[in-house]
């Protein structure tokens, strides 16, 4: 029986990748080996009860690799010689015959150095007679190189996630298929609500210190949702409910949300969800009756359950996701590059919630078949 790889996770503190480590076991089956950036966050989460648990094996260089990475930098002015050679020390004890899924969702949209790192396994793994899957992927048109598509060529199996990057990829490796992201098969977990989360009469609020770096005017981010809170509780009978996804060190969603808390505590009307596994969040943002989010895997988590959900997104995947859901991402997406007025989430949500009961309904229809395809995917991931 072969291994089964997952690489470029960046740790369960970020619970969207949990949420993709939680529902590609569920697909694939088995007990894969997950290559960790955090293993001890991994843990925190139970991860090891469902995969083996690898650290990045420690990266050492010899005196002639040394001056090759020096010479490469700055030389050449590129230091894609030592991500590769970082990429070799990673996988010198992997298995041949096996199969690794690259399952960062979005790796390829930060730069060039997550580019080499990535191109590196791809060449290296191969090297080791191991395929290597492009697995629930979002690229941004826009920063593509020719490099990036010579990378994306070498795939055996690309998985692309939304229809934006299916079509970029598809031109690249006719090896590329369209399913849904895998954590629309996540399981939730119920837990018991805190005071103040009232189910049917709560909207979830989700706040990424990353989706403020991407904003035109500075601060205007954070007063769109403080107006939208105030606005909430003043004008409707909703309860707030702040539900964090991320909480890693120095990208903290509990930290863009505590000022939001402290600020409408004394309502009455709103709660801070405490951190969890994705499977609880999800649990929790289940049973929202609306859903305001940034964190992708968030959103996903309100998508999957049927609650009618505004994303405020600042890339491609947003966008793709709300094309292949409702046909278009006009007053689905509200991107936040295009925040210009304190009151334009006010407005957008306004818009969700007149228009919710039918988006619930389109959810509830368009569910089964769409996550089919990520079914068909890992089928595809089974067969290489």
């Amino acid at each position: 029986m072969r291994d089964t790889y997952f690489y470029f996770h960046a740790g369960s503190k970020n619970h969207g990748c949990e949420a993709i480590v939680r529902a590609t076991q569920k697909l694939i089956g088995g007990k894969p080996c997950l290559i960790s950036a955090e293993p001890e966050e991994d843990l925190l989460y139970d991860i090891d009860k469902i995969a083996a648990i690898q650290a990045k094996p420690e990266f050492t260089q010899s005196f002639a690799e040394r001056l090759a990475c020096s010479f490469t930098v700055r030389v050449l002015k590129s230091d894609r010689y030592g991500y590769h050679l970082r990429a070799k020390s990673e996988v010198r004890d992997l298995r041949s015959g096996s199969v690794a899924l690259s399952i960062g969702g979005d790796n390829y949209c930060y730069g060039a150095a997550y580019n080499f790192y990535l191109e590196g396994m791809n060449q290296q793994l191969h090297k080791r007679g191991i395929k290597t899957v492009l697995w629930g992927c979002s690229i941004e048109p826009d920063t593509v190189t020719d490099a990036m598509r010579k990378d994306f060529a070498r795939y055996d199996l690309i998985v692309a996630r939304e229809s934006i990057s299916y079509e970029l990829l598809k031109a690249c490796n006719p090896n590329t298929v369209l399913a849904c992201d895998p954590a629309f098969m996540l399981d939730k977990e119920e837990l018991l609500l805190p005071d103040g989360f009232i189910p049917g009469k709560t909207v979830g609020v989700n706040l990424s210190p990353l989706i403020q770096k991407s904003e035109k005017i500075k601060g205007i981010t954070s007063e769109n949702y403080r107006r939208m809170i105030r606005h909430i509780l003043d004008t409707t009978e909703y309860n707030i409910a702040l539900i964090p996804h991320v909480v890693c060190r120095g990208n903290d969603d509990r930290d863009a949300m505590q000022p939001l808390f402290d600020e409408f505590k004394g309502s009455g009307r709103i709660c801070m969800i405490s951190d969890g596994t994705c499977e609880q969040l999800k649990g929790y943002i289940a049973r929202c009756q609306l859903f305001v989010g940034a964190r992708t895997h968030a959103t996903i988590a309100a998508y999957s359950s049927g609650v009618p959900t505004l994303v405020v997104g600042y890339s491609t995947k947003a966008k793709g996701i709300a094309r292949d859901l409702f046909g278009t991402d006009e007053q689905y997406v509200l991107p936040v590059q295009s925040l210009e007025t304190p009151e334009d989430m006010t407005m957008a949500f306004d818009w969700l919630n007149v228009h919710s009961d039918r988006i619930e309904k389109v959810l509830q229809q368009k569910m089964p078949a769409y996550r089919q395809t990520i079914r068909q995917a890992a089928a595809a991931v089974k067969n290489l």
